[in-house]
């Protein structure tokens, strides 16, 4: 059987899954590619061309601290933290995807109107 095709970000959710993937660990750009990719089965492709934007966009926002540093393999690279305020967003971000799925849920289990 082949394997599904990825599926599209739905815009607005990079953020959340670049905040909840640095909850765990700081790490590379290129390292938080590759765990999203990993912890979805290979299910959601991230491109770096919109990757390294959003990261730069969470730094400035004050979400995320970075710092340069070296990979494993000896490459010099920028690293990525949730900052105190970063951590704050993750929250409240996760209470409003919550909220929003939960919503989309029961519409899509909705009975028709008699």
């Amino acid at each position: 059987m082949p394997p599904a095709p990825e599926l599209e970000l739905i815009r607005g959710t990079l953020d959340l899954l670049i905040l909840k993937t640095l909850s765990w660990a700081p790490m590379h750009g290129l390292a938080v590619l590759r765990w999203i990719e990993h912890a979805t089965m290979e299910q959601l492709q991230i491109e770096e061309g919109a990757l390294y934007p959003a990261l730069h966009r969470l730094e400035q926002r004050g979400w995320l601290d970075a710092e340069w540093g070296y990979t494993d393999a000896g490459r010099k690279a920028k690293f990525y933290r949730l900052s105190a305020t970063g951590r704050r967003q993750l929250t409240a971000e996760l209470t409003r995807w919550s909220r929003y799925t939960n919503a989309v849920g029961l519409l899509l289990s909705a009975e028709p109107v008699p």
